[in-house]
């Protein structure tokens, strides 16, 4: 096995990690909502546009998307200061508080499918994750987060 599909393999397990937490959750939320609350929360408002980009998604998807955040209290739009044609959008604490319920239900979730796991393949999953977290970083500028 070469080392392209050995990321290829961390790429698909990760999608169906993400797609068993939901299901196992009830969570029929859009992964683009939690993706976008993710985003803003760590990079900061972002102009709609590019959080559109960002979270791989067309302009008026998000402008869609972000309707219904807005409609849910999680997350704010308003003028560019710089230009106030392009609007800016903030994640609000009810929003950022709704992500953090969802992260924390989706690693109840998770655990139990993992739970036989012994310490030293724990210690290979800390390794693996945390190399992950540092060339994401890195890489795409917390593009996924």
């Amino acid at each position: 096995m070469s080392q392209s599909d050995d990321l290829e393999r961390l790429v698909v397990g990760g999608h169906a990690l993400a797609r068993i937490a939901a299901r196992k959750t009830g969570n029929d939320a859009p992964a683009a909502q939690w993706r976008a609350i993710s985003l803003l929360r760590s990079d900061g408002p972002r102009r709609v546009g590019e959080l559109a980009a960002m979270c791989r998604t067309t302009q008026p998807g998000m402008t869609r998307l972000l309707g219904h955040l807005e409609d849910l209290g999680f997350v704010e739009r308003a003028a560019d200061p710089a230009d106030s044609r392009a609007t800016i959008v903030r994640a609000l604490p009810a929003g950022e508080a709704a992500l953090q319920r969802w992260q924390e239900q989706m690693r109840d979730a998770l655990q139990p499918i993992f739970s036989d796991l012994s310490e030293a393949d724990w210690a290979a999953v800390n390794r693996v994750a945390t190399i992950l977290d540092e060339h994401t970083r890195v890489e795409a500028g917390s593009i996924i987060r």
